[in-house]
């Protein structure tokens, strides 16, 4: 017979667990969603092949809504961690593609002339001009996209596609005890808070050159 202190430890580490699992879906996916999508936006911009082969589809698929690919994501991977991975990466792909190449499009016109007069060829345009100055925006674009990924992630969960915060919610559901839900929705608030201060604080120490700027109208 278990003792209080012993059923609670094995309460504290089923919980740690699921925050866990949830928490690891939304920040693969969303690795895998930015890594893929700024890939492919700088490849539309380069290469005008390219452009012409996806843009169409990205711009095509961009509005279907995520929870339209789940049997799509239950079909090909079954139940498990990787379904619910598939979720976040396809509901940010699309729009980080069109974000990337919005930031690649309202790069200062005269950066490129500059190292375009230098004679500087079309790769060195890209690697010392275009790239580092997109760069600033990207962070914003993943904050925003992260928000979307918990969603996401919480909707396969509840689906039945893993275990999670998802699946403790439709519990809490199923089992009329609103006091498990509004415990879980605090909880999911928390962890999105800390990840978002979390990439904050990433892009100062990556993108240490760029200016703080948060408070600078607060005086006006």
């Amino acid at each position: 017979c278990m003792t209080v202190a012993q059923a609670r430890a094995a309460f504290e580490l089923e919980v740690l667990i699921t925050i866990g699992a949830t928490t690891t879906r939304v920040l693969v996916g969303l690795l895998i969603a930015s890594v893929l999508a700024i890939a492919l936006g700088v490849a539309i911009r380069y290469y005008v092949v390219v452009e012409k082969l996806t843009l169409p589809t990205v711009t095509l698929l961009s509005p279907v809504s995520p929870i339209a690919w789940l049997p799509v994501a239950i079909f090909l991977f079954g139940i498990g961690n990787a379904p619910a991975i598939f979720m976040v990466v396809i509901a940010l792909f699309f729009h980080m593609v069109l974000a990337t190449i919005n930031q690649i499009d309202g790069v200062n016109k005269n950066l490129i002339n500059v190292a375009r007069t230098m004679g500087a060829t079309k790769a060195q345009t890209y690697s010392r001009v275009i790239i580092p100055a997109i760069l600033p925006g990207l962070p914003v674009v993943l904050r925003l996209n992260l928000f979307g990924a918990w969603m996401v992630v919480l909707v396969a969960e509840s689906t039945g596609v893993g275990y999670g915060l998802g699946q403790v919610i439709m519990l809490a559901r199923n089992t009329f005890n609103p006091s498990l839900v509004f415990f879980t929705i605090a909880l999911i608030g928390l962890l999105g808070f800390f990840s978002d201060w979390l990439l904050r604080q990433i892009q100062k120490r990556v993108l240490y050159w760029v200016p703080e700027t948060s408070g600078v109208l607060r005086g006006l």
